[in-house]
């Protein structure tokens, strides 16, 4: 099998094309990025930035699930469950981190509102998990006390 001038121009460039399209993926993938709610200094001011919104109200159609106690601050499971129709978003805001906006989900049309993740916590502080559902705001709070500090600490 012999190799021609044409076949690995042809490659060079299909290659190049391919990371160029990789380098633009992120810009794509942040468009809907709320930068101002991720950088706000306290929840109050994250939650304005993410929701335009005053304080949302406690339900019991959403479920916060986290440990009592947290051994390592550095990653703390955090499951946020809701049984409210038509869910937009899905938040998790942790009152005492620099940066209080830990997450935010966007959740399809038709797609079940579960979400899993680990968060850093630097301290003992309250979470906070925010469901947007037809366009109003519901949550459910918990207070995890931290042992050992993953956030600066």
């Amino acid at each position: 099998m012999s190799i021609n001038r044409r076949t690995v121009v042809k490659a060079i460039a299909t290659g190049g094309a391919l990371i160029g399209a990789s380098v633009l993926m992120p810009k794509i993938a942040f468009a809907a990025w709320s930068k101002d709610a991720f950088q706000a200094k306290d929840q109050t001011a994250a939650m304005n930035a993410l929701f335009d919104s005053a304080t949302p109200e406690e339900s019991a159609e959403v479920t916060l699930k986290a440990p009592d106690i947290a051994e390592n601050g550095a990653v703390v499971p955090v499951t946020v469950v809701s049984t409210l129709s038509d869910v937009e978003s899905m938040s998790i805001f942790i009152e005492g981190n620099p940066s209080p906006l830990a997450a935010e989900f966007i959740i399809p049309a038709g797609t079940k509102a579960d979400v899993s993740t680990r968060v850093r916590m630097g301290k003992t502080t309250k979470v906070t998990a925010v469901v947007k559902a037809n366009g109003k705001l519901y949550s459910a709070a918990k207070e995890v006390k931290v042992t050992i500090g993953g956030c600066g600490g």
